[in-house]
């Protein structure tokens, strides 16, 4: 998957990361997906996984996609309680959009770049750390707007979303 290096178009948009499928996956022999906690697989006011993402998250793993949470949180207790639930491993603090920890979780795993998926819902954070990575990044629209500065944020990110040339909505 080619992007520039310094890229905030994604290779692909998704309408939420349950659209994601196994079979998509496996189309791009992804088998390492990298997934960002608050907004795309958990709201920010959501403590558990809902019924709908904890079965998502069954079925990768049931056709073999290993999972790993990546998140700018600093909240351990939180995104801890969201690994142990689905015994997936993680990285905190991440900061994105360096690529520094999606390479670490890469090596940790022993995952190759061309193997390997992040998906998140904000284009300047997760899109641009995946692209950066060499990664496949996967944008999903945000579960919940509650936070108004984010809700700005996703406003100027309309463009890039919209020049992303594999939409999946």
């Amino acid at each position: 998957m080619t992007n520039p290096k310094f890229s905030l178009i994604p290779h692909y948009v998704f309408n939420k990361i349950t659209d994601v499928t196994t079979d998509f996956l496996k189309e791009l022999d992804i088998k390492f997906f990298i997934l960002d906690l608050d907004n795309t697989i958990a709201a920010y006011d959501e403590s558990v996984f809902s019924e709908e993402i904890s079965v998502w998250i069954d079925e990768m793993r049931s056709n073999d996609i290993e999972l790993f949470l990546i998140s700018n949180t600093t909240r351990k207790k939180r995104i801890e309680s969201f690994a142990k639930s689905k015994s997936v491993e993680f990285i905190m603090k991440s900061h994105k959009p360096s690529p520094v920890s999606l390479q670490r979780a890469m090596e940790m795993k022993g995952y190759s770049s061309g193997e390997s998926a992040l998906a998140g819902d904000q284009v300047f954070t997760d899109a641009l750390a995946a692209n950066r990575a060499g990664v496949v990044s996967i944008i999903v629209r945000p579960r919940r707007f509650t936070n108004p500065f984010l809700a700005l944020r996703y406003c100027f990110e309309v463009p890039f979303r919209a020049m992303c040339k594999n939409k999946i909505i």
